[in-house]
């Protein structure tokens, strides 16, 4: 199956990227249905490894965004995945930016989009999960809805935590889309901890009452000089989160200046992001000084890149955009590159 996505990519790239998306999707579901999923799924070495208190097998996961109602769980799953992160979703339903508004940039190995939280709202993405047979270790990624006034994020935030709970293995914060208005003001220092504080009580109260604590992420933007990358490292220890996600898609356009769809308005991922959110996860990793885990994300299309986001302090990895263009046998790709790897984060001196 991993031998025939060149020949599917093919097809896919000459319609619409949404609507690719949404066709291959749909695919790789009835696949599912049929049995043949188990199929796809590649021999990985046994690699597990404990971050933020969970047992992952290995330190490849799935980004946020792909599957934003986690209405396709079980087919992801089958592409050899240590972990998988559904969402971003927010608390009602929302259509999003209008179409269209995900552009691939092939030469670069990029996409620009500007979906803007388009999701089913957590009662959907709730009742998907309740359909999956995956059992394993999943993220679910919240956010605020786009009419949300800024001053009333913490609000939003709050109540998704509490909607997801129960179902989540952990909990993402997403602080840091460029592509709903005022998100990434979440980041500075006073709005990011006021935001931690309100998010920390009510995790405290939900793990009292259930008896079961599920940790907290935060996703941060490549966006960010290094003193602002270190005061949300001082932030994030301070309130004790429990992992920080680097990074989120960026507004640079330096490296696809002049190409088709360059000029789109959105966050751009893909291979032009890896270098800056490397550095992202270098700078966090030394503020953080072990503090919270790392999840580095931004351009790995190869294992080379993601045993990089590991040497620069990552324990863990998700990959996006990279699957897009290489197909699912980038996983176990990763998977492979990363088993015998000790985290620079975790070595001694």
């Amino acid at each position: 199956m991993h031998a025939l996505y060149p020949f599917a990519r093919s097809f896919l790239f000459t319609l619409d990227a949404e609507t690719a998306h949404t066709l291959a999707l749909a695919g790789l579901d009835r696949a599912t249905r049929l049995g043949l999923a188990p199929h796809l799924a590649p021999r990985l070495p046994a690699a597990t490894v404990k971050v933020m208190g969970l047992e992952f097998p290995n330190r490849v996961g799935l980004a946020a965004g792909l599957d934003k109602d986690a209405a396709h769980v079980d087919g992801l799953a089958s592409f050899g995945f240590g972990f998988i992160e559904v969402g971003t979703v927010t608390p009602r339903p929302q259509p999003g930016n209008p179409r269209p508004r995900l552009f691939r940039i092939p030469r670069a190995g990029a996409l620009v989009n500007r979906m803007g939280f388009n999701n089913g709202g957590v009662t959907a993405l709730l009742a998907n999960l309740e359909r999956t047979q995956y059992r394993g270790v999943l993220g679910i990624n919240i956010g605020k809805n786009a009419d949300t006034p800024i001053e009333r994020a913490a609000d939003d935030y709050v109540a998704a935590l509490r909607a997801v709970y129960l179902r989540a293995s952990y909990v993402t914060v997403n602080v840091s889309s460029p592509n709903t208005k005022g998100l990434r003001d979440l980041q500075a220092h006073d709005a990011l901890a006021a935001l931690l504080r309100s998010l920390k009580e009510a995790q405290a109260g939900l793990a009292q009452r259930h008896g079961r604590y599920v940790p907290l992420a935060i996703k941060i933007a490549p966006d960010l000089d290094d003193d602002a990358v270190r005061d949300i490292a001082h932030v994030v220890a301070q309130h004790g989160i429990d992992a920080v996600i680097a990074t989120n898609t960026t507004l640079a356009r330096d490296a696809v200046q002049g190409m088709p769809h360059a000029a789109e308005a959105g966050g751009l991922s893909g291979a032009p992001l890896f270098d800056r959110a490397t550095a992202v996860v270098r700078v966090l990793a030394a503020a953080l000084d072990g503090a919270a885990p790392i999840i580095g994300v931004g351009g790995i299309d190869s294992g080379a890149r993601a045993r990089a986001k590991l040497d620069a302090g990552a324990a863990l990895v998700q990959i996006y955009t990279g699957l897009i263009y290489r197909g699912p046998g980038l996983v176990a790709e990763c998977a492979r590159a990363l088993a015998a790897v000790t985290p620079a984060a975790s070595r001694t001196p």
